[in-house]
């Protein structure tokens, strides 16, 4: 699943008119970057680090699954609308429960299998994508799902009066969708891309159902209707959305034990931003499933008899800082190359991540294809010193109130953040305060944050973006994907657009994966961006519910059942 999330210990006070003051607090961000550092290394010291690929932590289940009762879940966010088109993917906690994929991608070979389509073929121009769609399966609405059905999902989409946000740049290789009969769909595409089978395996491309999409209108997005293992039962504005089973569902994964409906009646998803909430209402048993839980608590859950913890690296682009290359600064290497000296990564994995994450010296995930360590000697290492010089030589010297200053300008920078990066951008403001770079933290609220980004509002600013294919690079680099696509940085570089061409037309998996070790080198002696960690995600689950396990996107119930 594709996401992207593209204040301030360290408050900016008013600036005072003596010299002294503005030395002092230069020296202030000096100490406490190092008191942080300190603390962080001695809260390393403390904890033991996990493997790269850990393994959850399974609970030994004795009785057999049982029918009933109600999974509760909780997520930070809440939907912005549940109609997958329309939504800028925050929708996705809900919707893919009530929906279903063309194919599936195997958590353990990787492979893409048949899903809602029984079987598919690639032409060996590799522009055409043939599925045989299944005949036995139903939308909630009683509509039967056809080859038309998803046609027309795949057509409202590509409709510009439909204003389709994530679901729109998913779509954008599609040239043209046809269905000559009911089982048959074919998608034409405009060049050769192999990803495209990463989007059709997740719930952005699912089908809907037009019948009620003509009955609801301009209301769909609180009536949805799909064909998956849940069914839309009601949502309360901030509070979250119930579920309940779908009894007609026999069309589960070929990956999945139980291939008939859901045994829980219902799966509620609240909404509760505040982790210190959420946590509290794990363990006092208002909800059962924690999302997103962050490193610093996962310690005290581990081998604790009453939870289950599931952690997996994330898949895609790692915690980086994205420069605002259309800004005159960061249009010369040397700045940019110092940028990447001064981030102390390893200081970030243990101030944020309590040492549950890696250094990133790369664009892509150990967990991607695409990854190779090789790549960490292009990397750069943390100095303060050189990056001085690097400073000095782009002419931004230190004046007399020990700021960067350059033909009469102050390096100053917006650092554009949400409440989910707090930690991460006082820590950056700190290092880049270190040598005379004034960073001031703009704090948004999610959406605000997300829409400041992709207008490219900011001069630097925090994306992960997680997507288990290299083609996130291409999607977040290539000169086509500014202003349509997740390319916030600006970034435009012929070469580079030339590496991520050809790795979408690349078929053979170790052919492909050398295009993508390229295109990261090439990204790295640009310096255009600095990869600072990756990090795991974590979801904690109650002892009461048994059989939640992950798929290659996010954890699934198909399989689940509550201890009653």
């Amino acid at each position: 699943m594709r996401w992207i999330h593209l204040q301030n210990f360290l408050n900016n006070t008013e600036e005072g008119s003596c010299n002294m003051v503005k030395k002092q607090k230069q020296r202030f961000h000096g100490i406490i970057l190092g008191l942080l550092i300190m603390i962080c290394t001695s809260l390393v010291v403390a904890c033991s680090t996990q493997s790269t690929t850990p393994e959850p932590n399974q609970q030994p289940e004795t009785d057999k699954p049982k029918a009933g009762g109600t999974i509760t879940v909780a997520y930070a966010s809440e939907a912005d609308t549940l109609d997958v088109h329309k939504s800028v993917g925050n929708d996705m906690g809900v919707t893919w429960n009530m929906g279903g994929s063309l194919v599936y991608k195997d958590p353990v070979t990787k492979e893409f299998k048949p899903n809602l389509a029984s079987e598919f073929k690639i032409s060996e121009d590799g522009k055409t994508y043939t599925f045989t769609i299944r005949s036995d399966v139903t939308f909630h609405d009683g509509t039967p799902l056809t080859a038309k059905s998803f046609k027309d999902t795949f057509e409202r989409i590509k409709n510009p009066k439909t204003k389709a946000k994530l679901a729109g740049i998913v779509m954008m290789p599609v040239k043209s969708v046809s269905a000559p009969d009911d089982k048959t769909l074919i998608l034409e595409l405009h060049e050769p891309n192999v990803s495209i089978l990463e989007d059709l395996g997740t719930g952005v491309t699912q089908p809907l159902s037009m019948k009620a999409i003509e009955k609801y209108g301009e209301g769909y997005g609180r009536n949805p209707v799909g064909m998956g293992p849940w069914k839309f039962e009601s949502w309360k504005a901030g509070e979250g959305v119930t579920l309940v089973r779908n009894e007609a569902f026999n069309w589960a994964m070929p990956l999945d034990e139980n291939q008939g409906p859901p045994r829980p009646d219902k799966l509620v998803i609240k909404t509760i931003p505040d982790k210190s909430v959420v946590l509290a209402a794990l363990e006092n048993g208002t909800i059962d499933v924690a999302f997103d839980v962050p490193a610093k608590d996962i310690k005290k859950y581990r081998n604790n008899p009453n939870y289950q913890v599931l952690e997996l690296l994330r898949a895609g682009i790692p915690l980086s800082l994205y420069m605002n290359l259309t800004k005159p600064e960061f249009q010369d290497i040397q700045v940019r190359k110092a940028f990447n000296m001064l981030v102390n990564k390893q200081a970030m994995v243990q101030a944020v991540l309590m040492g549950e994450g890696e250094v990133a010296q790369s664009f892509l995930s150990p967990s991607t294809l695409g990854y190779d360590k090789s790549l960490e000697k292009y990397g750069y290492q943390y100095n303060v010193e050189e990056a001085k010089k690097l400073l000095d030589a782009a002419g931004w010297k230190v004046n007399g109130e020990g700021l960067r200053e350059k033909d009469g300008k102050v390096f100053t920078l917006s650092l554009l953040s949400s409440a989910r990066f707090e930690m991460q951008a006082q820590l950056l403001q700190a290092m880049l305060g270190e040598v005379g770079i004034k960073a001031t933290i703009q704090n948004l609220e999610e959406s605000a944050f997300s829409d400041g980004q992709m207008k490219g509002n900011f001069d630097v600013t925090m994306v992960t973006y997680s997507y288990d294919d290299p083609d996130a690079l291409y999607q977040s680099f290539h000169s086509s994907q500014i202003g349509a696509g997740f390319n916030i940085s600006g970034l435009k570089d012929g070469k580079l657009d030339a590496l991520l061409t050809k790795g979408r037309a690349t078929a053979e998996t170790e052919a492909r994966k050398q295009v993508y070790v390229d295109a990261q080198k090439h990204l790295l002696e640009q310096a255009y961006a600095v990869p600072i960690y990756y990090d795991k995600l974590f979801v904690v689950v109650s002892s009461r519910v048994k059989g939640v396990k992950w798929t290659s996107y996010s954890p699934n119930f198909q399989d689940s059942w509550v201890e009653k």
